[in-house]
C-alpha cells in the first residue's frame, strides 16, 4: 500500500507510515507539490496507485452524509482508497497523529486493502469519541 499524505496534514504522518512498514509512503511536501490543486493531484494518485490521507474530506469524498455525491473520488470507477482524518478546524499535530494511528491500525486489520473504499476516522465534537466508518466509494 502506497500512502500519500496531503499537504493539509503534517509530514510527520509520512514518517509514521514509513515506521509502520509503508515504505513507499510520501507526501505533497516531499514531492514538492505544495499548492497543487486537488484535481491536479488526482492523476498522480491514480497513476501511482496511491491511497490519499487527507483532512479535506469533503473535497475528495463529498459530504459525510452523502459520500460520492460530490468530491473528486465520486466520479472514479477504481481507486486505491481514501483515508479521511476528520477533526476540528486547525487540528493540531497530536490529534492528527492519534487519528492516523487509529487509521493505520484499521488498515492492518483490513490486510492493507482499501481498494474502492473510504476510511473515515472522525473525532466526534459532541462527546469526544473517535468514530471509524468504512464504506465503498463508488457504491457497488
Amino acid at each position: 500500500m502506497n500512502l500519500f499524505i496531503d499537504e493539509c496534514l503534517s509530514d510527520e504522518l509520512t514518517r509514521m507510515a514509513i515506521e509502520r512498514g509503508y515504505w513507499n509512503s510520501t507526501s505533497v511536501r516531499r514531492r514538492g507539490l505544495q499548492g497543487t490543486p486537488d484535481w491536479k493531484l488526482l492523476p498522480i494518485l491514480m497513476a501511482e496507485d496511491r491511497t490519499l490521507v487527507t483532512k479535506n474530506s469533503v473535497d475528495f469524498r463529498g459530504p459525510a452524509d452523502a459520500p460520492g455525491s460530490k468530491g473528486l473520488y465520486g466520479a472514479l470507477d477504481l481507486h486505491a482508497g481514501l483515508i479521511c482524518l476528520n477533526g476540528p478546524p486547525g487540528m493540531d499535530l497530536d490529534l492528527q497523529k492519534t487519528l492516523f494511528t487509529i487509521a493505520l491500525d484499521k488498515l492492518a486489520a483490513l490486510d492493507n486493502d482499501l481498494t474502492n473504499r473510504v476510511l473515515d476516522v472522525t473525532l466526534d465534537a459532541e462527546d469526544g469519541d473517535i468514530v471509524l466508518r468504512l464504506y465503498d466509494l463508488p457504491k457497488p
